[in-house]
């Protein structure tokens, strides 16, 4: 049977003895509490030390701890998925060295939540028949390929397509791109899913222009209502911007 530690979620501004119910990673049942330093606190449950696989079981756990400490009214800093401390007194101890860190993390995301935005083509045939129309080249080797098919021909024009996608992806999401990042804090692209998605981004957004964020996604999906769907989550913990990464000296 594995050791028992500190399974860590957040880090927050707090002092005092908090429990924010049974939602432990592991499916046991760990209640998730407090362990303090000073003006500092680390989130916490009981949990087994090991290595957590990245399941969606798992890592929902994580995530829906740290929302719920989040809910309550808390500024947090997520600590990686899968730290675990021996002890508490090991959490202190990173509390104690860290405190200016966290200290000043925790003022730069004071006020501010995640936006997440995808953006989703809505006929990707109708998309690829642009790339045709707007590619010469894929043109004339496409129509040369339809005459005269070989293996190396059809391989070439299936690559010039994709490239023209990916081009064409990283057009249309800067035009969405553009009139969010002037309202946003800070923002981060990821990598889009499949061929459909062109946007995948998160906004770090002062609750004082939540708004004007809402708003201009509400214009944007108006401008895109033919040709492409884009949703809109949140808020929710600054996952993309704060990630505290943790090394136990053992």
């Amino acid at each position: 049977m594995a050791e028992e530690g500190k399974y860590l979620y957040c880090i927050v501004a707090d002092n005092t003895g908090r429990n924010f119910g049974s939602l432990g990673i592991g499916g046991r049942g760990d209640p998730v509490t407090t362990i303090s330093y000073n003006d500092l606190s680390a989130v916490i449950s009981d949990a087994p030390i090991k290595e957590y696989a990245t399941t969606r079981e798992n890592t929902i756990a994580h995530e829906k701890a740290i929302e719920k400490v989040m809910s309550e009214g808390n500024t947090v800093l997520p600590v990686r998925f899968g730290t675990v401390a021996g002890s508490a007194q090991e959490v202190r101890d990173v509390l104690r060295k860290r405190d200016r860190e966290f200290k000043d993390l925790l003022h730069d995301m004071d006020n501010k939540v995640e936006l997440g935005v995808k953006a989703l083509w809505l006929d990707m045939d109708a998309i690829f028949a642009e790339i045709v129309e707007e590619r010469g080249d894929i043109r004339a080797l496409r129509n040369r390929a339809a005459r005269k098919p070989t293996r190396d021909s059809m391989i070439r024009v299936g690559e010039l397509v994709k490239e023209a996608l990916e081009e064409k992806k990283e057009k249309e999401a800067a035009s969405i791109l553009q009139p969010l990042t002037k309202i946003a804090v800070d923002s981060k692209v990821n990598k889009p899913f499949g061929d459909r998605m062109f946007l995948n981004a998160a906004f770090l957004v002062d609750k004082g222009w939540g708004k004007e964020f809402d708003d201009e996604i509400e214009t944007l999906r108006m401008s895109y209502a033919q040709r492409a769907k884009i949703t809109y989550v949140g808020p929710a913990p600054p996952f993309n911007f704060v990630n505290i990464v943790i090394h136990w000296e053992r």
